[in-house]
């Protein structure tokens, strides 16, 4: 294992700083949705239209972010990118109007994707450098920024703050800190530290076949991982209200157990993956995703449906990571093509999987509509067999 420089030590702090940041902007705008909503005079399809174009601008950019990677860097497009995406949800203040805020959201949605892949690029460049996994506590910083950026913009709410002020405020101090962020990142080439290929003829044939396959499998990972977070966010508080008839501060407690449990996966799934392994731990996962939620469908009740949800979101803290970083490690691939690859599809899954799990809802219940977080438990128990069976040094088998 190579020892830490003190510059390995602060790009890894400067890499979970962009993760911080980039929880936290978005999540401040999200408690301000309703007052948005009722300024612009919007209908409840009218909103959800709006927000729709978030990950429509997501899949669209986000195919574009290995060449703006490998043409200004992983470290440039992450830190700057920063800044950039602080300036359009700024704009949300200045939406007059539907189209407006729609636009904005479209152009947040991009500029997310394309950072989103740039800050696990570089991620994965340190995790390299430290020859160990670290990058699922990148993860977890993200999400505690998220909680801290919802609670930033819980509390300007709560306290009146004009929208316009409170988007400026947070958008210049989370601009700054990706700033400062960016003088501590690694410089140079993104392949620096990859191990270079002996027989680089072979990388076009690689990448038609076991390549290709290896790459839809860990997309697909990432997918189920997607679903099962987006049960907990949108469908957790609809069925603890409505199929077990909790109250609203109980139950907006399923969204809260599925990702406290999914923070404490990430910020403690590095140890474990050292030292099991990727692929016992995201075949564990899956199957302690699937029990976890398919106990709570089996036997409905408030404290089951939160168990459920807790184990779900413990199930899944490190299949995205894995994910990404297995993605990332395929020969034959330009830096950053893999870890595109697979965050397109995850944003597919989150796309897809409102939409699958209502049509199921209406046309049965959401008791069986969220079997479908059972059966992405399942495809990443069996899947999950692609994975490295360690972090750095056992080639994944091929899928086919």
């Amino acid at each position: 294992m190579p020892s830490q420089t003190t510059a390995d030590t602060r790009a890894r702090f400067a890499v979970a700083g962009v993760f911080l940041t980039n929880g936290a902007l978005f999540a401040n705008v999200v408690p301000r949705f309703p007052e948005i909503k009722a300024s612009l005079g919007l209908g409840n399809a009218a909103l959800g239209t709006a927000l729709a174009a978030f990950p429509l601008g997501a899949l669209v950019a986000g195919l574009f972010a290995p060449a703006l990677i490998n043409r200004f860097r992983s470290s440039r497009v992450a830190a700057l990118g920063i800044v950039v995406l602080a300036v359009a949800l700024a704009a949300v203040a200045l939406a007059g109007n539907w189209l407006t805020f729609a636009a904005v959201m479209l152009v947040a949605g991009a500029l997310d994707s394309v950072i989103d892949v740039a800050q696990n690029t570089h991620g994965l460049r340190v995790q390299r450098r430290y020859g160990r996994s670290i990058v699922n506590s990148f993860h977890g910083v993200w999400s505690i920024g998220a909680v801290a950026g919802g609670l930033m913009g819980s509390a300007a709410a709560g306290l009146s703050v004009p929208l316009g002020w409170h988007m400026l405020a947070s958008s210049a101090l989370f601009s700054v800190v990706a700033l400062v962020c960016y003088r501590f990142m690694l410089p140079g080439d993104d392949d620096t530290e990859r191990v270079q290929e002996e027989a680089p003829v072979t990388v076009a044939r690689r990448f038609r076949g076991p390549t290709v396959r290896l790459l839809v499998a860990f997309g697909v990972l990432a997918a189920c991982g997607a679903l099962v977070e987006d049960a907990g966010s949108s469908w957790g508080a609809v069925y603890l209200s409505g199929s077990l008839g909790a109250g609203a501060a109980t139950a907006g407690l399923a969204f809260v157990s599925l990702q406290v449990a999914m923070t404490a996966g990430r910020l403690l799934g590095d140890r474990v993956i050292d030292r099991y392994g990727q692929r016992p731990v995201v075949r564990a996962g899956g199957a302690l995703t699937a029990v976890g939620l398919g106990f709570a469908l089996a036997v409905p009740a408030v404290w089951t449906t939160l168990v459920g949800f807790a184990l779900a979101g413990l199930g899944v803290a490190t299949l995205i990571p894995a994910a990404m970083h297995s993605a990332d490690e395929l020969p034959g691939l330009p830096s950053g093509v893999g870890l595109t690859v697979v965050s397109w599809m995850l944003r597919i899954g989150s796309l897809a999987s409102p939409p699958l799990v209502g049509v199921v809802a209406d046309a049965v219940s959401l008791r069986v509509g969220l079997l479908s977080v059972v059966v992405a438990g399942l495809v990443v128990l069996v899947l999950g067999r692609v994975m490295a069976n360690n972090t750095h040094h056992s080639p994944a088998p091929d899928p086919g």
